[in-house]
Formats: C-alpha cells, structure tokens, sequence
C-alpha cells in the first residue's frame, strides 16, 4: 500500500492532520500483519488489536478522521471498523 499524504480537511490543523496521518500507518501495519489470515479472522483481530492496544484517544481520533468510505485505509481496515470501540463521551 502506498503512502498517503493527508491534507489538513474539515478544520483539521497540521497537526491534527500529521496525527491522522500516523494512526494511518499504524493501522495499516497491523493490517498488512494480518493479511495473511482469512478475513473472517483478519477483519476481528485488526479491531482487537486496536481496541486493546489503542488509547481511548487513539481510537476517537482514528475514528473522527476515517470511516468506511475513507479510501486512504487498508480494505481491512476499513472492514473491521465498525468493530472498533468508539470513545464514549461523559
């Protein structure tokens, strides 16, 4: 998978722009680590891996900077996300 450059959108400073950019690449490690797995096995340990490993703040700006449609992230990734634990507010 080729490198993406993100540019800062939605208000995203630098910053927050170069931190998307990181938990891209990370995200995309751990998906090339489990690509050898079926999917039905890749899919759920990609998001286990994050949701263990992950800070709550790593998982709420990975989720507020991705989605489903976001073309940027592995195909598994983008397939385990929805199994990614969202940060709760309160």
């Amino acid at each position: 998978m080729s490198q993406a450059t993100l540019q800062p959108a939605n208000g995203q400073d630098e910053h927050s722009a170069q931190k998307a950019a990181t938990l891209l690449r990370m995200a995309g490690q751990i998906a090339e680590f489990f690509k050898s797995y079926p999917d039905e096995e890749a899919v759920p340990a990609i998001a286990e891996h994050i949701n263990q490993f992950w800070s709550r703040r790593m998982r709420g700006d990975f989720l507020a900077s991705f989605d489903a449609n976001s073309q940027e992230l592995h195909p598994l990734v983008r397939r385990a996300l929805p199994r990614i634990k969202a940060v709760r507010g309160g």
